[in-house]
C-alpha cells in the first residue's frame, strides 16, 4: 500500500487532546484502516531505536572485557544521544526534503552504516565512532516518530499514539536484553549488532510502502540554530572529558564550563534568529519553558539506568542476560504508565503531572540504599532494585504523554516542526547530559579505579542519590505549570 499523502491534514487545536468530547478516540482508532498502517510504521522506527540501546547496554560489559576502556564506558552512551541530538535539530530539514518516507528510509541506511561500524570494532575508538553514527540514524527515528505522529493523526488521537511509542519501549525490554544478553552469554556480542541489520531492512521496507511521500499542510522554513547544537555538544562532551580524570577539581571544572554554554544558549534564543525551540520559550512564565524543562528533569533522572548492568553484574552476581533483563525494567514501567495515562483527560490527566515525579524521586532513593550492597544475587536483594527500576520507569511514563501533548498545544501555530523536533532535542539533551554526569559520578567514585567491588559499590550510590535531585526539582515545576497552563492543580 502506497500514499502520497494523507487523507487529510490535521492542524494543531488548542484543547483538541484533553476535551470530554475526543474521548472516544480510542485505542482502537489508532490501529484501524489507514491509521493502523501510520501506526505500524512509527511504532516499527521506535522498536529497532530501543531495542538497539538494550542491546547495546547488555552487551558493553562485554564489550569492556573483550576491547577495554572501562574509562570510557559512559562514552557509548553519552555519544549516541549527542548525535542524536544532532539528527533531531535536524529532523523538520530532513522531513521538509524528504517527507516521511524518504526520511524514515533515510535515517534507517545511517542507522545501518553504524550498527555494522560498532560490530566491527577491535578497539573503544571505533566503537565510539559506530554508536555515534548509530545514534545520528537513531535520533532521527525517533525524532520523527513525533513529528509524523502531528503529521497523520487527528489531534484527538496524539496522547494515544504518543502512549504508542512510549509502549513500543516495553516491545524493546523483550527483545533487546535476549538479543544482547544471548549473544554476550556466548562472547559473541558482536553479532548482536549483526542481527539488527535484517530488522533494519523489514521497517525500511514498512515505511517505504506506508508513509506518505510528502508532507501535508504548509512547510515551515526554521533556519539551523548551528550556534545552538554546537554549544549544545560542547556542554556534553566538555562534561564527558572531565570525567576522565578521578580528581573532583577538574569534573567540577567541566561541569561549570557546561552551565555557563548552557546560560549562553539561553541567550541566543531569547535574541530571536534560528532557534531550537519555538519562540516564547525562554520568556518567564512561559508554559512551554516549565514544559520543556520538566521534561528535561526527568528524563536526567532516568540516565543512571546505563550503568544498571555493569552494577547488577559486579555486585549481584547476574549474567549478561539477567542484568539486560534487570536493567529493562525502568521501560517496563514507563510502557505501562504510558498505556495507562491517556486513560485519564481533563483535571484527572493534569494530576499526573505531580502523582509522577514523586514515583520517580522513590525509585531512585530505594536503588541508592539497596543497590550499593554486594549479593549474592539473592532476591531478598534483587527484588526492592527490581521494584526501584520499575518505580522509575512508572513515575515518567505517567507524565509523558501529558507533557508531550502540552507541547503540542502550547507551541505556535506556524512552529510545530520545531515544536516536535525541540521536544526531542530537549529529550536527548537531557539523557546525553545525564549519562555524561552518570559517567563523572562513577569515576569520581572509582568505578575504574579502584575498580572491582568497592568501587562499584560507591559508584552506585553516588550515582542514584544524586540523581534523586531531578525529579525532587521537577515536581517544584508541576503545579506552576499547571497553573500557567490554564489548568487547576
Amino acid at each position: 500500500m502506497q500514499s502520497d499523502s494523507p487523507s487529510t491534514t490535521h492542524a494543531p487545536a488548542k484543547g483538541d487532546t484533553d476535551h470530554p468530547g475526543h474521548e472516544d478516540g480510542r485505542w482502537g482508532q489508532l490501529f484501524s484502516g489507514r491509521n493502523g498502517v501510520y501506526s505500524a510504521a512509527l511504532a516499527g522506527g521506535v522498536v529497532l531505536h530501543a531495542c538497539n540501546m538494550y542491546v547495546a547496554t547488555t552487551v558493553m560489559p562485554s564489550v569492556v572485557a573483550d576491547i577495554g576502556g572501562l574509562d570510557f564506558y559512559a562514552w557509548a552512551t553519552t555519544l549516541f544521544v549527542v548525535t542524536s541530538i544532532l539528527a533531531a535539530t535536524l529532523t523538520a530539514k530532513l522531513l521538509k526534503a524528504l517527507g516521511p518516507r524518504g526520511a524514515y528510509c533515510v535515517s534507517l541506511l545511517i542507522f545501518a552504516a553504524g550498527t555494522i561500524v560498532a560490530s566491527l570494532a577491535n578497539d573503544m575508538a571505533v566503537m565510539l565512532l559506530g554508536r555515534s553514527i548509530q545514534g545520528f540514524g537513531g535520533g532521527f527515528l525517533y525524532a520523527l516518530a513525533y513529528a509524523v505522529t502531528r503529521l497523520v493523526f487527528p489531534p484527538a488521537l496524539w496522547a494515544r499514539a504518543v502512549g504508542l511509542i512510549g509502549a513500543m519501549f516495553g516491545i524493546a525490554t523483550l527483545i533487546g536484553p535476549a538479543i544482547g544478553g544471548i549473544f554476550a552469554e556466548f562472547g559473541a556480542w558482536r553479532a548482536a549488532f549483526w542481527s539488527l541489520l535484517p530488522v533494519i531492512a523489514i521497517f525500511a521496507a514498512i515505511a517505504f510502502v506506508s508513509l506518505p511521500r510528502s508532507s501535508p499542510g504548509k512547510e515551515e522554513g526554521a533556519p539551523i540554530a548551528y550556534a545552538q547544537i554546537l554549544l549544545l555538544t560542547a556542554a556534553v562532551l566538555i562534561i564527558s572529558a572531565g570525567s576522565l580524570s578521578p580528581a573532583l577539581l577538574w569534573n567540577l571544572a567541566g561541569l561549570g564550563a557546561a552551565v555557563a554554554l548552557i546560560a549562553l544558549i539561553v541567550v541566543i534564543e531569547r535574541r530571536g534568529g534560528a532557534r531550537l525551540l519555538p519562540r516564547g520559550s525562554f520568556s518567564r512564565g512561559a508554559p512551554l519553558g516549565l514544559v520543556y524543562l520538566m521534561i528535561a528533569l526527568l528524563m536526567t533522572g532516568v540516565q543512571p539506568e546505563i550503568f544498571v548492568p555493569y552494577l547488577v553484574q559486579t555486585l549481584h552476581g547476574q549474567s549478561p542476560l539477567w542484568a539486560g533483563y534487570v536493567s529493562a525494567l525502568v521501560a517496563v514501567g514507563w510502557s505501562t504508565a504510558s498505556l495507562l495515562s491517556p486513560r485519564f483527560s481533563g483535571r484527572g490527566g493534569d494530576r499526573l503531572l505531580i502523582v509522577g515525579p514523586p514515583i520517580v524521586l522513590a525509585g531512585l532513593v530505594l536503588l541508592a540504599f539497596v543497590m550499593p550492597i554486594h549479593g549474592d544475587g539473592t532476591w531478598m536483594l534483587l527484588a526492592p532494585i527490581c521494584l526501584g527500576l520499575i518505580l522509575v520507569g512508572f513515575g515518567i511514563g505517567l507524565t509523558w504523554p501529558g507533557l508531550v501533548t502540552m507541547v503540542y498545544r502550547h507551541a505556535p501555530a506556524d512552529e510545530q516542526d520545531l515544536a516536535s523536533g525541540g521536544m526531542t532535542t530537549v529529550q536527548l539533551f537531557a539523557a546525553a547530559l545525564g549519562a555524561a554526569l552518570a559517567g563523572m559520578i562513577a569515576n569520581v567514585a572509582g568505578v575504574a579505579d579502584p575498580g572491582g567491588v568497592a568501587g562499584a559499590s560507591k559508584a552506585a550510590f553516588w550515582i542514584f542519590a544524586l540523581f534523586a535531585l531531578a525529579p525532587l526539582a521537577s515536581l517544584a515545576l508541576a503545579r506552576p505549570l499547571l497553573r500557567l497552563a490554564g489548568s487547576r492543580s
